[in-house]
């Protein structure tokens, strides 16, 4: 009785310090985000932004259909996945984050 008291006791401790310093864990980071110049970048209008989707229904079926082959593919990272597909005139853009400048040339 002792000893399942004593069990219950110290996974209650374990369990406190684990939720504490999660918390402080979390509050440690008070930067704000920089994406400044992402933001500068997306205003220059040089570059493709969701906002230059086109509506016509040629454009729309052609990113639906890249939309759904990138779901497709069981090789992909959610993170590839969720990349941005604009298709403007016929013109495909895909954007998103690469782990590397070298993948981002190819």
């Amino acid at each position: 009785m002792k000893l399942e008291v004593s069990i219950k006791r110290t996974l209650l401790a374990v369990a406190c310090l684990s939720v504490l310093s999660i918390g402080t864990v979390a509050a440690d980071d008070k930067r704000a985000p920089d994406n400044a110049a992402t933001n500068v970048r997306d205003r220059s209008g040089e570059t493709q932004t969701s906002g230059d989707q086109s509506n016509s229904s040629a454009d729309l079926k052609t990113t639906q259909a890249i939309r759904q082959a990138l779901m497709k593919d069981g090789q992909l990272s959610t993170t590839a996945k969720n990349i941005k597909v604009i298709t403007a005139n016929g013109q495909v853009t895909l954007r998103g984050p690469v782990k590397t400048a070298q993948k981002s040339k190819n």
